[in-house]
């Protein structure tokens, strides 16, 4: 992975980035409107996105849209910082979250990880077989697609980790740090209400009934619990 979509619509910004990645060994295309920045996605292959939120044209939650049926990860880059921000953007999708101002040394550690964290989980998906059976739940990992009852569900690249995660360790209750250290790495230093929040959407994509779920459970005080039978 190496080949990064940067759309900020701060000249002094976008370049500033532009450089520490390349720097980094990245291969950057930059974009200053979401127009822009829609039309390279229809052009061209990425494997990582940076996304403004507010934006000329298309504004970064209309370019998430564009780009999550593509399998691309995404980081917003924000001057919006409030909770509710933060939530808005991993609910919708995203994998992380940085809010400006931030440190070019920061916004790499994040890259870094994240690269990490979905190289660790192909070459593990290489090694284990291609499937993972949990009651109703099936992973083709070859395919990097869930199925229940057969039927696939669509997942963002870090909803699949954190699913096969579970599903690896079915019937056992996880530690919320354990969750967070295995699915986005050791040196993640983001917000870790992240977890909560892709769990919630997940439940969203896999439980009958969202409200009462039967799936992904939760241990109160401690973590969660991967029911793939749902008994």
């Amino acid at each position: 992975m190496n080949r990064i979509l940067i759309v900020e619509d701060e000249i002094t910004i976008s370049r500033l980035i532009a450089v520490s990645l390349r720097r980094a060994g990245y291969d950057c295309t930059v974009a200053n409107d979401g127009s822009t920045a829609a039309d390279l996605i229809a052009e061209h292959d990425f494997d990582l996105a940076l996304l403004d939120i507010m934006l000329p044209g298309l504004d970064g939650y209309e370019l998430l849209g564009y780009l999550r049926p593509l399998g691309v990860p995404v980081i917003f880059i924000t001057a919006k910082g409030a909770t509710k921000d933060r939530v808005r953007g991993l609910q919708l999708g995203a994998d992380d979250y940085i809010v400006k101002p931030f440190s070019p040394k920061e916004l790499l550690a994040r890259i870094n990880a994240l690269v990490r964290r979905l190289n660790t989980s192909d070459k593990s998906d290489e090694a284990g077989g291609n499937q993972i059976v949990s009651g109703k739940f099936v992973i083709l990992q070859d395919e990097r697609k869930l199925l229940k009852d057969g039927k696939e569900i669509e997942l963002t690249p870090i909803e699949f980790t954190l699913v096969k995660y579970f599903m690896e360790n079915a019937n056992k209750a996880v530690h919320r740090d354990e969750i967070l250290n295995n699915v986005w790495g050791y040196n993640y230093v983001g917000d870790f209400k992240i977890v909560d929040v892709n769990i919630r959407r997940i439940r969203q994509k896999i439980e009958d009934d969202p409200s009462n779920p039967k799936y992904i459970e939760k241990v109160w005080g401690y973590g969660y619990r991967w029911w793939g039978g749902g008994e």
